[in-house]
C-alpha cells in the first residue's frame, strides 16, 4: 500500500523570503506553488526524484523538523485501516489541486502525511 516518500515538508514563516533562498540561493526551480489568503504551498521537484514542499498551514513554526509525506495506493484504505489500530488523525481528509492527503501522527507525535495524487 505504500509506495514512496512524496515530499518532505518545512514550515515557514515569510514566504518570499524561503521563496528567494531555495530559488535564488539554492537555485531551485519552483513547481507548484500557490495560495489561498496568507496560507502558501510551494513544491521544488527534484531532478532525481523528490520534493521538497514549504508551508506555512501546519502552524507550527520553522526548525522543529520536517513532516515526510509518504505516497499511498489507495488513501480510503490506508485510513481506514489505520484509524481501526488505533492512530490518531489531525482534521479532515485534504483535497489540493492534484491530489488528497490524511494527517496522522506516529507513535512519537511526529506528523506523517499520507498522500495519494489524483488518478490521471
Amino acid at each position: 500500500m505504500f509506495e514512496k516518500v512524496a515530499f518532505t515538508m518545512y514550515a515557514v514563516t515569510d514566504a518570499a523570503r524561503a521563496r528567494d533562498f531555495y530559488e535564488n540561493t539554492l537555485g531551485l526551480k519552483v513547481g507548484m506553488h500557490g495560495n489561498f489568503g496568507d496560507i502558501h504551498w510551494i513544491e521544488y521537484d527534484l531532478p532525481g526524484g523528490g520534493c521538497i514542499a514549504l508551508t506555512n498551514a501546519t502552524g507550527k513554526p520553522p526548525g522543529g523538523g520536517g513532516t515526510i509525506a509518504i505516497e499511498v495506493s489507495d488513501l480510503d484504505a490506508v485510513v481506514s485501516d489505520l484509524t481501526a489500530k488505533g492512530v490518531q488523525f489531525q482534521g479532515d481528509l485534504i483535497k489540493g489541486p492534484h491530489c488528497r492527503m490524511a494527517n496522522c501522527l506516529d507513535s512519537e507525535g511526529n506528523s506523517l502525511v499520507l498522500h495519494q495524487l489524483d488518478k490521471k
